[in-house]
């Protein structure tokens, strides 16, 4: 079946906001199998918006909105909808007493624009809103099927993940099924190095493997459908193991919800260690990157934000005639910022990162991108020089992503 996604809202057309929406529900429907050739961003205008719900019913077998559900005059996706498939809007009495629920709860006042959530086209199948107050809405018109959704993205994501994804397999003309994915996660490797290592992979039909590029790190996504999930399992479970020998130690985990930042707070606790950070261009990110695990306290110390010279000397002990001789962005430096780290908190892994994220402050010697980092672990450390390209938020996020793999990979030197 082929899927069409409609995302609605003017906001979006004037860049107010980023259609996250968008990328999220193509890579969903592409895991249920549903081939997607056409996304639209349309304003709030009834006219336009009915102009693309025909043209994509026309098209397509189901189309995915986005976005218009809410209270006010200018949101019209469940009216327009509506009209285009002939319906008239009746009043769902469960969706009302949910809404008067949700702000009673709440102790807020609801308002009498609010009712207007409460309308939807009549036969519609009604989804219900655990996260907002505008329920989610399926019509079907002529064999055809127009899935209304709320713009939240914590409203929409977790009402597809629990009662649109079912919906959209059964209906499957091949019969029920389900999908199973697992993701084999990568770091220290780029998304063209790892493709090179797949070519054969990706032609596979069932189970799919696909490599989705993050700063830092690749994903690999390998996804199975089959009549349950203990069958799906199987279909993945060979091919996980083909990519973790082929990856080796390139891959922190084949589990879906485990960051690059759990990995090594994993790695730290299996190995008894107690961990430091000492930064300068990336000002706490790292820190703030291993902050994000719970039960880190456990093995984070500190965090050093070390921006000045007269920081990274007095709280660090780098030399003044270290900083003079080679200057702040220098192998030198970083190694004396994570040693001194070390020493400063008593930590078993400290690493450290200098650099110029710009826009301004580089040179043709030391352009801006270029970072230095080091890794000290139980006495020994490593020294990586980096050029990282993109805008000053871009760098500082590839450098704290390119800490975390380097901190990783300094604890797996050395207890394996």
């Amino acid at each position: 079946m082929t899927v069409e996604l409609i995302c609605v809202g003017t906001e979006l057309l004037l860049g107010n906001i980023v259609n996250t929406n968008a990328a999220w529900l193509a890579e969903q429907c592409a895991a249920l199998g549903l081939s997607c050739y056409y996304q639209t961003v349309v304003g709030d205008n009834a006219d336009r918006l009915a102009g693309i719900l025909e043209t994509g019913l026309e098209r397509s077998d189901i189309l995915i909105l986005s976005g218009g559900l809410g209270p006010t005059q200018d949101d019209l996706t469940k009216e327009t909808a509506a009209r285009v498939c002939g319906k008239q809007l009746v009043e769902d009495a469960r969706s009302l007493s949910r809404i008067e629920s949700y702000f009673q709860e709440r102790g807020l006042k609801m308002t009498d624009n609010n009712r207007k959530q409460a309308l939807v086209p009549e036969g519609a199948i009604v989804v219900d809103n655990d996260n907002g107050t505008a329920p989610g809405i399926i019509l079907e018109k002529d064999g055809k099927r127009i899935v209304l959704l709320p713009g939240p993205p914590n409203e929409l994501i977790p009402m597809f993940e629990k009662s649109i994804a079912p919906y959209l397999l059964s209906l499957d003309p091949n019969g029920p099924s389900v999908i199973y994915s697992r993701t084999v996660k990568i770091c220290g490797l780029g998304e063209s190095g790892v493709e090179t290592l797949i070519t054969d992979l990706e032609s596979l039909k069932n189970p799919t493997v696909a490599p989705y590029a993050k700063t830092g790190e690749v994903h690999l996504r390998v996804t199975a459908r089959a009549e349950d999930e203990k069958a799906a399992k199987k279909l993945v479970k060979p091919v996980v193991k083909e990519l973790e020998s082929r990856f080796g130690r390139a891959v922190y985990t084949t589990k879906n919800e485990v960051t690059l930042e759990e990995a090594v707070v994993r790695l730290l606790k299996k190995n008894d260690l107690t961990a430091a950070t000492v930064e300068s261009c990336t000002g706490g990110l790292l820190a703030g990157r291993l902050v994000n695990v719970p039960g880190v306290s456990d093995v984070f110390k500190t965090g050093f934000v070390t921006y000045s010279n007269k920081a990274k000397r007095k709280q660090v002990g780098v030399k003044k005639e270290t900083l003079e001789k080679y200057g702040a962005v220098s192998p030198q430096t970083a190694e004396e910022m994570a040693v001194g780290g070390a020493k400063a908190a008593g930590a078993d892994v400290v690493v450290s990162i200098t650099g110029i994220a710009g826009p301004d402050g580089g040179s043709e010697e030391k352009p801006v991108g270029l970072v230095y980092m080091a890794c000290f672990v139980c006495g020994s450390v490593w020294v990586e020089r980096f050029q990282f390209k993109g805008s000053r938020a871009k760098i500082r996020e590839s450098a704290v992503a390119a800490a975390l793999t380097l901190m990783r990979r300094g604890i797996l030197e050395v207890f394996g």
